[in-house]
């Protein structure tokens, strides 16, 4: 039952990767910080705490794209609510990218400073 579900949350993530240009930024930066994990030698802790930032910017950019495809179909125009849906999950994004971004400044700076 549960493996029925992969198929189309998987379609869904390919569109979304495919037609999505800040999906494409979030999968850089995903590579990249995989790159560096591996480099550094990150302790099994933080690529936990890597690893979840990355879920939630994924699954927040996700949510956001779909509420806006969502309401591009109620609404083309920039009625006040339909404003107000696409600016909160914006926000969510930027506060999941937030967070993901002082995660990974937590966890990669203090590596690379005892590098340089």
């Amino acid at each position: 039952m549960v493996l029925h579900s992969f198929g189309p949350a998987l379609s869904g993530m390919a569109w979304a990767l495919k037609t999505q240009r800040n999906l494409q930024v979030h999968a850089t930066a995903t590579v990249l910080a995989g790159v560096f994990g591996i480099w550094l030698q990150i302790a099994d802790w933080e690529w936990c705490v890597v690893l979840l930032a990355i879920g939630l910017v994924w699954a927040a950019e996700l949510l956001n794209t779909a509420l806006e495809v969502l309401a591009d179909r109620v609404s083309k125009e920039r009625e006040e609510p339909i404003r107000l849906v696409k600016d909160a999950a914006a926000g969510a994004v930027l506060a999941a990218a937030l967070a993901a971004l002082g995660v990974g400044l937590v966890v990669f700076l203090p590596k690379l400073g005892r590098l340089f």
